[in-house]
């Protein structure tokens, strides 16, 4: 039987062990948040310890379902500070500006625990911080945005040392009935059914210096974060994180030098790693184009040039081609 992506994908306790925390000064027993996680309440003394996405999602709907805050994931993001990334949160503290700590932050989904496809995109003249391509539990999909957006404003926040707010906060769904949650706990506008999720702030703010800047300390924790990610992903292999930053963005991903990049490492390393694997880049982005294609073509109405823009086509007819070899259909014929 296929291993479920929450069941594959493994993460530290720490924000299991918030949850819990959080709960506890709400009355609720440790036990009955991590009721049927597999977790112990012994096991939150251990700061090595790994767990599921899965196990880490069960803890979540039970604190969820235990609470009385419908802004519970608000709650919790608020108070996910960046200590709470260990290795990670230590060099991002290093980083010479935020720009470059929150693009590191980025390029280590695993380090960062998120559930999300994080990117920093430039929009007319704000930059939005976006979470997108949440798979997991369809009905934990709210919560897990709030709390992911909270946590990323938070770890702002505390890398500058200070209390600021974005420009405002871009939410893709309708308004909840605890919507005035969010301007009240956040400090800033917030637009819903927008399209997308995102922090919006000025794009001078990613060259603002951090305070606890040190590049020695920065190169240091950069290795360290690098073996642990390395550690984080035994069970997996190099063609999963090749294909979430393909995944993640395909226009900026088309290359293994910018995948490479993105991953910190070189890129003869990993065309070495692939073919090890018996595989290429290549094909992996041809892998991750024919789903996203798929997905497309399937449930929405956009046109075949526009889908093929989206996917790294110059050309559309470059795009109609390469679906043929994939699939022996056209682009066309698979929307019939």
């Amino acid at each position: 039987m296929a291993v479920l992506p929450e069941e594959r994908v493994l993460t530290t306790l720490h924000t299991v062990a918030l949850a819990v925390q959080v709960l506890q000064r709400m009355g609720v027993a440790p036990e009955r948040v991590l009721d049927g996680s597999g977790v112990r309440a012994e096991d939150l003394e251990t700061p090595t310890r790994l767990i599921s996405h899965a196990q880490e999602l069960r803890v979540l709907a039970n604190a969820l379902a235990a609470s009385a805050d419908p802004a519970l994931g608000l709650l919790l993001g608020k108070r996910m500070h960046v200590s709470a990334y260990g290795m990670l949160g230590y060099t991002l503290l290093a980083s010479r500006n935020l720009g470059e700590a929150l693009r590191l932050a980025i390029a280590h989904p695993a380090l960062l625990g998120t559930y999300f496809q994080l990117a920093l995109q430039p929009v007319g003249d704000e930059v939005r911080l976006t979470a997108a391509g949440y798979r997991y539990d369809a009905t934990l999909n709210l919560f897990n945005i709030e709390l992911c957006l909270a946590s990323l404003l938070t770890v702002v926040q505390d890398l500058l040392g200070e209390s600021v707010r974005p420009r405002r906060l871009l939410l893709a769904y309708p308004a909840p009935a605890h919507a005035a949650s969010y301007s009240e706990k956040l400090g800033c506008p917030v637009e819903f059914d927008a399209g997308c999720n995102a922090l919006c702030f000025n794009p001078a703010l990613l060259e603002r210096p951090l305070p606890l800047a040190d590049p020695v300390s920065h190169q240091h924790g950069l290795q360290q974060c690098m073996q642990l990610e390395a550690q984080l992903h035994s069970r997996h292999d190099l063609r999963d994180l090749i294909r979430q930053q393909l995944a993640g963005d395909l226009i900026e991903c088309a290359s293994l030098e910018r995948v490479a990049t993105r991953l910190h490492r070189s890129e003869r390393t990993l065309r070495r790693h692939l073919q090890q694997l018996d595989t290429s880049f290549q094909h992996l982005l041809d892998e991750v184009r024919y789903d996203k294609a798929r997905q497309l073509l399937l449930n929405t109405d956009k046109p075949i040039y526009l889908i093929a823009e989206e996917l790294g086509y110059s050309e559309t007819a470059s795009f109609r081609h390469a679906f043929q070899r994939w699939s022996g259909l056209a682009p066309s014929e698979l929307r019939r």
